[in-house]
């Protein structure tokens, strides 16, 4: 399977801005954005003359990294939200977050998104009471998320029993029964605002 092997934090010096890509180390002092918040490279530091196209394509990888996904894949939610109805750029972020390892991410499973991708591979999750184990499949109105009975000892599941968990009005999570379900569809305001989009549009239509 093919994957980033870039260091993460790496990835967030390159982008310029914290992207959660390690969990809780992205909210402590050891966050290399907190230590050294410029890009990588001998001349990082120095580099400030951005052309337009520059911006597009920074904006694109942005986005992949903080989600954790390689290029053609990332294309193809373009094409797909193009070809829907509705602004394209607000349709494809809504296709994205919609992967089975964000709404796990989004549900406070997993630390980071790396870590609730390793969940949904490792076959710790079952959507609709059947066991899925593809990062990139795509959630629905209605669909109920559980982790699976034969998992929920674990220590990593263990400790979600009575916790208070902050997320997206779209989604819930019972953290006694670990049980979730989709309410909606994420609206843009259900999604970061500091993702341009727009960007992101230009440059796959050129």
């Amino acid at each position: 399977m093919a994957r980033t092997i870039e260091p993460d934090c790496r990835q967030c010096r390159r982008e310029g801005r914290k992207l959660f890509l390690k969990g809780e180390r992205c909210t402590s002092k050891k966050c290399a954005m907190e230590r050294r918040p410029v890009i990588p490279g001998q001349h990082g530091a120095s580099r400030k003359r951005v052309t337009e196209y520059g911006l597009q394509l920074r904006e694109k990888q942005k986005v992949k990294r903080m989600y954790g996904i390689l290029e053609k894949q990332f294309r193809k939610y373009y094409e797909d939200a193009a070809a829907a109805k509705g602004a394209t750029g607000p349709k494809m972020l809504s296709l994205i977050e919609t992967r089975l390892d964000n709404v796990i991410y989004r549900m406070g499973i997993g630390a980071s998104r790396a870590e609730c991708r390793q969940i949904v591979n490792h076959g710790h999750i079952c959507v609709n009471g059947k066991g899925v184990n593809i990062a990139s499949y795509r959630v629905k109105i209605g669909d109920v998320i559980t982790i699976k009975e034969s998992k929920r000892e674990l220590d990593m599941f263990k400790q979600l029993k009575g916790m208070k968990i902050v997320m997206p009005k779209w989604l819930e999570f019972d953290t006694e029964n670990l049980t979730g379900k989709i309410l909606a569809l994420p609206e843009r305001e259900d999604i970061d605002s500091d993702i341009k989009e727009q960007l992101i549009v230009e440059l796959y239509s050129r």
